[in-house]
């Protein structure tokens, strides 16, 4: 028995006619009854009642009908199980990120699942949230990892939550402590300060604004335009002070002086998005998991 044979004749079975069993797959028509044929003698049992106009099952087909579909269905399964285990061998896995959590989050995870995967390449694009999803609606990312709630909130996209991260306050050792040495720096203190600010369309830039205008100032911006990587290094160039993540304070806090902020602080909450009507690949699947169970 062979398993061309079982594909022809399930064909046979649901068009009830030889013609457009050939043309649905892609055989010639004398090819397939030869098939037919070959599979019923191997079978030593009619499968077919063959009348003018009118092909039917007969009870060795009515038997062998559920059996042969159940083993083709077996083998795509079989099929797309070994494609998603050939894709963890080789290909690729497009991610998008804050410059942050590029800096902060990603290293020790991209690390990991390299080692495990070595021949995924991964592809980085950082951007902030409103690009990020922009780029995930396009099709031109697997996954991002996107600030909540989103700029746009799109049906679209399914977001799983990720960490919740505390904000600090980041300043030279060389300059004045904010908050006047305080163990704690309040959102009130930030009036005083001038701040190293982000460029426009960041997330950070955003809740930082926010922050001080619900408590009645406009902040008072020393330099602004900066990616993550520029804003540090204004600040430990003395310029001002800045509201970064902790994760990206620890990591990135040589030269830097850290202070948290006073209760209740700030914070931001990371996502993992990916479309809604896209199954991401195996091996972003892989990599979603491994930062879900980081």
């Amino acid at each position: 028995m062979q398993f061309q044979q079982l594909q022809y004749f399930v064909a046979v079975a649901e068009t009830r006619h030889f013609t457009r069993a050939a043309d649905l797959v892609h055989v010639a028509q004398p090819s397939l009854s030869q098939q037919i044929k070959a599979l019923e003698k191997e079978l030593g049992a009619d499968l077919f009642l063959r009348a003018r106009g009118n092909i039917t099952l007969t009870d060795a087909g009515e038997a062998l009908l559920p059996l042969a579909r159940r083993i083709l269905a077996d083998a795509d399964t079989a099929r797309h199980e070994v494609q998603e285990l050939a894709q963890l061998r080789s290909g690729r896995v497009r991610l998008g990120a804050t410059p942050s959590l590029c800096t902060g989050l990603l290293p020790d995870v991209l690390r990991a699942f390299h080692d495990r995967y070595p021949g995924i390449r991964l592809l980085i694009e950082e951007g902030g949230s409103h690009d990020l999803v922009r780029e995930l609606a396009r099709g031109a990312l697997d996954l991002a990892l996107v600030v909540l709630p989103l700029p746009t909130p799109s049906p679209a996209l399914t977001t799983v939550e990720l960490l919740r991260e505390d904000l600090v306050v980041v300043s030279s050792p060389d300059a004045p402590a904010p908050g006047r040495g305080r163990r704690t720096v309040r959102i009130p203190d930030l009036e005083g300060e001038r701040l190293v600010m982000f460029r426009h369309g960041y997330d950070l830039r955003e809740l930082t604004v926010a922050a001080c205008r619900a408590e009645g100032f406009e902040p008072d911006f020393a330099v602004e335009g900066g990616e993550m990587d520029a804003v540090l290094g204004f600040v430990r160039a003395g310029l001002g002070v800045a509201v970064v993540p902790r994760m990206v304070a620890t990591r990135s806090g040589r030269g830097l002086r850290v202070t948290p902020l006073a209760r209740p602080g700030l914070h931001r909450t990371i996502a993992l998005a990916h479309r809604s009507d896209v199954a991401p690949p195996r091996a972003a699947r892989e990599l979603q998991r491994m930062l879900l169970q980081r």
